[in-house]
């Protein structure tokens, strides 16, 4: 980019950061081409990525005032709602608006078209619900599942969707390993009856996700310590910490 363009890219995500939407729009009248600009920058690991101006609406940590308007001004002006961050990831703007739980930007994104199960996510390559569940941001994940976004075994049973949960099993028995990992999610989200439901159905209390060296009592009690119930029930069946492993 010259520096014409790189003052330009600046002033455009100032007016998203300040929520002046009046400015924005007078760029983008003035200025077509930076409604589909890439911004352009170098990774911790010293390679180019580049991200759009609705990925910087829904950057983290998202909320950015009248941040529903601006999607809708920059979706007006030409802005391709699904295009890809370019870099170690495909993420797309809705990925990051569910990464950040700015449930505003995420409905706005989804009412201008966004694919609501776009692939691409860090967490696995996945759906924007697999962002949304993986950080904990429940608000966007429930609105996701609300709005029609397809659940998994392992999504289904990080929110505690007890009834699609059960679905799976009634069509198919997922293999063990399955399992393991949706109970692991369960107590992630700290969802006793799943956890429950499907301890009763052979999962693994000590099971160490392949992601991080953590056990589904590890997993609760960083992300949902306030599942008091979980917790005691964990231990009362001798679920272990991973440190307190052979």
């Amino acid at each position: 980019m010259t520096d014409k363009d790189d003052a330009l890219a600046s002033a455009a995500v100032t007016a998203i950061h300040t929520g002046d939407v009046g400015a924005l729009r007078a760029l983008l009248a003035r200025h077509p081409r930076l409604a589909t600009a890439r911004l352009r920058d170098r990774s911790a690991d010293g390679t180019t990525c580049a991200r759009t101006l609705l990925h910087v609406v829904a950057d983290w940590p998202g909320h950015f005032p009248d941040g529903p308007a601006t999607v809708a001004a920059l979706v007006a002006a030409g802005a391709e709602v699904d295009a890809p961050f370019e870099g170690g990831h495909r993420e797309t703007p809705l990925h990051w608006a569910a990464s950040c739980d700015d449930v505003g930007v995420l409905d706005a994104l989804l009412d201008a078209g966004a694919d609501i199960d776009a692939p691409g996510a860090v967490i696995g390559g996945g759906t924007p619900l697999s962002d949304a569940t993986a950080f904990a941001q429940w608000r966007a994940a429930f609105r996701l599942v609300e709005r029609g976004a397809a659940t998994t075994l392992f999504t289904a049973a990080v929110l505690g969707l007890q009834d699609r949960v059960a679905a799976c099993f009634a069509s198919a028995t997922p293999d063990r390993g399955e399992v393991d990992a949706a109970f692991w999610g369960a107590c992630h989200g700290g969802r006793l009856p799943t956890a429950r439901y499907l301890a009763d159905r052979g999962a693994d209390l000590d099971w160490v996700a392949a992601w991080e060296r953590a056990t589904p009592l590890d997993a609760v009690l960083r992300t949902s310590p306030d599942a008091v119930d979980l917790v005691d029930w964990l231990r009362g069946r001798g679920a272990r910490r991973a440190t307190d492993l052979a």
